[in-house]
């Protein structure tokens, strides 16, 4: 049965002026109609939230689902699932899929996919590549391009300056940079070929080779003017650079892992810390963390990217780069307000609100009449242990793995609907497509 109406009562409400109220929420037709501190309506359904905070969905700027091609390691049903449970109720997924999203064909294929299989909101990036193909510029809807300037082979591959000036001289579509100088990460492993000791990752794909790249994206984008968005900031130098020049038409991002992981893991959980680009050093994480407070950084992704245990269990260089992180992402930024380091509103802005914003989704990102109903109610007062057993990614492993946290979703909705519930997904909720407006410029 499809809900007309659902009333959410006695929670802690987020407001958009970063205040809380305690009260109640009336949503009808997926949409908020009402939030006061006592609504005498009913609805079809009520839903007592009394010990729980609401707060806006999480909206995953950055993920890699995986399908099509290589479902083996995860696909866009499991991970929606997986974004369920952790409160993420919209996502932005990226081109390197097999086929890649180069085309307005290909793009079509993955909507079709993920309107029968999602069961929380979703858009995608289309690709860049040398051949400047027009769909690059056409191909609808989008809410960006995306651009590998390292850490990559094959087409999606762009490290030639001159290839990169055509692509940012053409259109107004935001660009999504992988901010990685592969020249120097080509000489690096030459340099260190025959270590196998996954430590040397973060050394091969230093910070200098991040700075260089990134250098280069932002005087591109200074050039023309054009709106530009540097994709997981991982080092102090990159902060600075972005403190010192980011212009108004530029927004960058940051993830978990390079808040709160650095190269002290490789030492506990080997290969499986291994990422692009590179868990970087504990001066690093303290340099991210002050930028993303003075809202250098603007907001949160997790770069979900899984590979199976029996792939990671291969010895580096052979080890694929990447981790998941929808199911953890909000816990572990919920764990860090409660510690004090920032706020629960600094956490939405974070997540979802600027998010919301800089990409130019409609009528997401805040609690308040006229927006849409995707919201996440947590628990802010228990702890528990992040559980291999326990998550929903088809990788079934987590960087996190026994960290304590708190702020787990104890329900999520996606446009009114109920799609996670107290331990349960209702994996008959189905997410819409996102629409994306201009921003910025």
């Amino acid at each position: 049965m499809t809900l007309t109406s659902l009333l959410i009562r006695h929670a802690r409400i987020l407001q958009p002026d970063g205040n809380f109220l305690q009260g109640d929420v009336l949503i009808q037709a997926g949409k908020i109609v009402e939030v006061a501190a006592a609504i005498g309506a009913t609805g079809d359904r009520e839903i007592d939230a009394t010990g729980l905070t609401l707060l806006p969905g999480v909206i995953d700027p950055q993920v890699h689902f995986r399908e099509p091609g290589l479902e083996h390691k995860e696909d866009l049903f499991t991970a929606s699932c997986a974004c369920a449970k952790g409160g993420v109720t919209s996502f932005l997924e990226m081109p390197n899929t097999r086929p890649l999203t180069t085309t307005q064909a290909a793009l079509d294929d993955k909507l079709q996919r993920a309107a029968a299989k999602c069961l929380v909101n979703y858009g995608f990036f289309i690709g860049a590549t040398a051949e400047m193909l027009p769909d690059l510029l056409e191909a609808t809807p989008v809410c960006g391009i995306k651009i590998f300037m390292g850490s990559m082979h094959g087409p999606l591959l762009i490290d030639e300056e001159p290839l990169l000036d055509r692509i940012f001289s053409r259109g107004d579509r935001l660009i999504a940079v992988h901010a990685e100088d592969q020249a120097r990460i080509l000489q690096r492993r030459q340099e260190y070929a025959g270590n196998t000791d996954p430590a040397i990752h973060s050394v091969i794909q230093d910070n200098q080779a991040a700075l260089n790249a990134t250098q280069l994206a932002l005087k591109l984008s200074q050039k023309y003017q054009r709106r530009l968005h540097i994709l997981h900031l991982s080092t102090a130098e990159e902060a600075e650079l972005m403190r010192q020049q980011k212009p108004a038409w530029v927004t960058c991002e940051v993830t978990p892992q390079h808040l709160l992981l650095n190269t002290d893991a490789y030492a506990k959980i080997g290969t499986l810390a291994q990422m692009n680009p590179p868990l970087r050093s504990p001066h690093d994480n303290q340099v991210l963390w002050q930028a993303l407070l003075d809202g250098v950084i603007d907001f949160i992704a997790t770069d979900h990217a899984p590979h199976t245990l029996e792939e990671k269990a291969q010895p580096y260089p052979n080890s694929p780069s990447g981790m998941p992180g929808v199911e953890t992402s909000l816990p572990l930024m919920l764990t860090q307000a409660m510690a004090g380091r920032c706020t629960i509103a600094q956490v939405a802005q974070w997540m979802s609100t600027n998010v919301a914003k800089a990409y130019g989704i409609p009528n997401k990102g805040l609690i308040a009449p006229g927006y849409d109903a995707d919201l996440v109610l947590v628990d802010l007062a228990t702890y528990q242990p992040v559980q291999r057993e326990a998550l929903q990614t088809k990788c079934r492993w987590s960087p996190f793995e026994g960290w304590e946290l708190t702020g787990y979703p104890v329900y999520t909705l996606v446009g009114g609907q109920v799609a996670y519930e107290q331990g349960k997904l209702n994996t008959t909720v189905r997410g819409q497509a996102l629409c994306f407006q201009p921003t910025l410029r």
